[in-house]
């Protein structure tokens, strides 16, 4: 009798627990994709529209966004791909990916999923031949620039580095103006001029060519052509002798207008945009976003699908239109949105020429190893050549040794 209880309780038990165990085996029948982004919490709305679109399409796969403060980025990052259970997709600056892909912490992108964007991009992003990180969008500055100054000088907008060196001293003669603010020690201002000549690596920065350019900002430091404050203040402190009348040229992205509008009215009535400033090689510079999947993810396959799907066309057009970025998936670079404007919509106008220039950003600055400490060495090396306080050759072979001991 006590046995057939116990069987009669065990077959009851099991009769209340199956719809409970067939829950846990259903909520369980996908695979949850953790995708980190920097500071994208403004977009909310579009992230979760594009997840929500997303699963819909891929039911098997459930997308957990986590927003991260861009100044904990790098710090979060690094201690999650050394870990065993790491995000499966971040979104990073290049510069920390290329670190990463030097490490060895991160999965091997495949070169047949990116065929849809831009391929001077995905080659920048290269590291050893090998890509780590898909593009998620760009920007690439261009010269905003004030056209009553420019008709009060004579001149023309300058196009090139040279070109400007020649226009400095008529516009602080003509307009007591000066031509503009080069913030070229800031972060890696001096080392993207440079790329633009070629100088590019610890054996070009001792070159005849490395000096010139060098030479070229100490001339135009050393005659009061451009503010003393060139080698201290940053992009903001540009932007305000911007708008207050006093440089002629502002390098920026396109957003800056809006800033330039909303601050200084009439300064912008009397703005127009141009292409960026190019050096001998011709080509422009550019920022990115990008995004990565560590080595040690759990879903390399699923992160990566994900990665592609907010990297379309569709995607990446929507985000573009709620912000001023410049798509980086080529079917989008061929909309209408970044090919053509009103010739009223001063905006429009930047975007299109900043779509424009990714065509042409070949050789592209790479990272190296030690990325921030070989910034701060040309940084300083660009005040004590602005200084005059030795000769440039004699700092820049100084300079060629310390970069060559931080790469090696």
């Amino acid at each position: 009798m006590r046995k057939f209880l116990f069987i009669i309780i065990i077959v009851f038990l099991v009769i209340l627990t199956a719809p409970y165990s067939s829950f846990k085996k259903q909520d369980k029948n996908f695979t949850e994709v953790v995708f980190w982004t920097l500071q994208m919490s403004d977009f909310a709305d579009y992230m979760n529209g594009v997840i929500k679109e997303f699963e819909a399409q891929n039911p098997e796969i459930k997308i957990k966004w986590i927003d991260v403060p861009f100044s904990e980025g790098e710090k979060r990052t690094l201690a999650s791909v050394l870990s065993d259970n790491p995000p499966d997709l971040i979104n990073l600056n290049p510069d920390f990916s290329a670190t990463l892909a030097q490490k060895g912490t991160l999965y091997e992108i495949p070169t047949d999923s990116v065929r849809e964007f831009n391929q001077e991009i995905i080659d920048s992003l290269k590291y050893k031949d090998k890509l780590y990180s898909i593009p998620w969008y760009a920007t690439s500055a261009v010269t905003i620039y004030n056209t009553d100054l420019i008709k009060k000088s004579g001149i023309s907008v300058p196009k090139t580095y040279d070109e400007l060196r020649l226009a400095a001293p008529i516009v602080r003669e003509k307009t007591n103006a000066y031509i503009f603010l080069p913030n070229i020690t800031e972060n890696d201002t001096m080392l993207k001029i440079l790329n633009k000549y070629g100088v590019n690596s610890y054996q070009t920065i001792s070159s005849d060519k490395s000096k010139e350019v060098f030479e070229l900002f100490k001339d135009l430091y050393q005659k009061n052509l451009i503010p003393k404050e060139s080698i201290t203040q940053t992009h903001r402190e540009a932007l305000e002798k911007y708008m207050s009348g006093n440089i002629v040229l502002f390098q920026a992205g396109a957003n800056f207008l809006n800033m330039i509008k909303e601050n200084a009215p009439s300064t912008y009535q009397n703005t127009d945009v141009a292409e960026q400033l190019t050096g001998e090689l011709g080509q422009n510079d550019f920022s990115l976003m990008n995004f990565v999947i560590p080595l040690r993810a759990k879903n390399k396959k699923q992160a990566l699908k994900f990665a592609l799907f907010l990297t379309n066309e569709k995607n990446q057009l929507e985000l573009a239109k709620l912000t001023n970025i410049i798509a980086t998936n080529q079917k989008a670079l061929e909309n209408d949105f970044y090919t053509s404007y009103d010739k009223n919509d001063l905006m429009a106008k930047a975007r299109v020429i900043s779509a424009k220039q990714l065509y042409k950003v070949k050789p592209a600055m790479k990272s190296d190893r030690n990325q921030k400490d070989i910034n701060n060495l040309i940084n300083s090396a660009t005040q004590e050549i602005l200084l005059d306080k030795s000769p440039t050759d004699v700092i820049l072979e100084k300079v060629s040794k310390d970069w060559q001991n931080l790469v090696d």
